[in-house]
């Protein structure tokens, strides 16, 4: 039986809609989901018991998906169960994103069951090479997507982010704790004049099982409000939620939506 570890956006419903047989789905407390019903919640305190729960359930292979703010512990409300992975747990929270999710997988590995990838379970959710829209890259698009391969890639031994922004050669912004909306939220106005693009792609080394980048239609709504000129992927290493919607709402905006691959 395959259990979903799911969070916010429409990532864990188009996983759910891909498969057979119902997952079980399981939510973070105080994380809401999109269109789905979760049939069991815990805590960051409360993952041992989780375990005990899939187990009793017949869980063999869980998907993580959909984004969790990263937790804080709280000790007061640490469980019998959960009580033998609390190194474990300092690990993770003492280490970056990757190193701490990689920690996860650990745990659940541990507790016999296999974890598999959103992708894995619904292939068409990866962009392929090409220009999705109607809107071909300029040639100065493509120097930049090119610069911001190479600036994701150089960031990722320090576990920074997974997108960045680039126009005319020049890097306005990069993603770090706040997420690509604090970063589209915070870029300089000579974007617009730069003809700027947002690149995001995964972070060479990093662990696809958990965390796979990802765009939807509102990540397209906020590079149009920040003055961008395009949205660029990573062919083959990017999510995208609503592709249909997505290829419209870049049309309509005026965007460049183009799924980049190394020449």
């Amino acid at each position: 039986m395959l259990a979903l570890i799911a969070g916010g956006g429409g990532l864990p419903l188009r996983v759910a809609e891909t498969q057979a047989v119902a997952p079980l789905v399981c939510a973070y407390e105080g994380v809401p989901l999109q269109g789905l019903n979760p049939a069991l919640t815990f805590r960051l305190e409360t993952l041992g018991s989780l375990l005990k729960a899939l187990k009793d359930h017949g869980v063999t292979r869980v998907c993580f998906c959909g984004s969790v703010p990263r937790p804080n512990f709280d000790p007061s409300k640490l469980d019998a169960e959960t009580l033998p992975l609390v190194p474990l747990f300092q690990k993770a929270l003492a280490a970056g994103d990757d190193g701490a999710l990689r920690v996860l997988i650990e745990i659940f590995e541990q507790a016999g069951m296999s974890v598999v990838a959103a992708h894995e379970l619904a292939p068409d959710l990866l962009a392929k090479p090409g220009v999705l829209g109607k809107l071909p890259p300029e040639a100065a698009m493509k120097h930049d997507a090119a610069r911001a391969a190479k600036v994701v890639a150089t960031l990722a031994p320090l576990d920074v982010g997974q997108c960045c922004v680039v126009g005319g050669g020049q890097v306005f912004g990069i993603e770090a704790i706040g997420g690509t909306d604090h970063l589209l939220g915070t870029l300089p106005e000579q974007v617009k004049r730069a003809r700027a693009i947002l690149f995001k792609g995964p972070k060479p080394g990093q662990s696809r099982l958990v965390d796979m980048p990802t765009i939807g239609p509102a990540t397209l709504e906020a590079a149009h409000n920040a003055g961008l000129a395009g949205v660029v992927i990573a062919a083959g290493g990017v999510i995208v939620l609503e592709p249909e919607r997505c290829v419209t709402l870049a049309d309509d905006l005026g965007l460049v939506l183009w799924a980049w691959a190394p020449e």
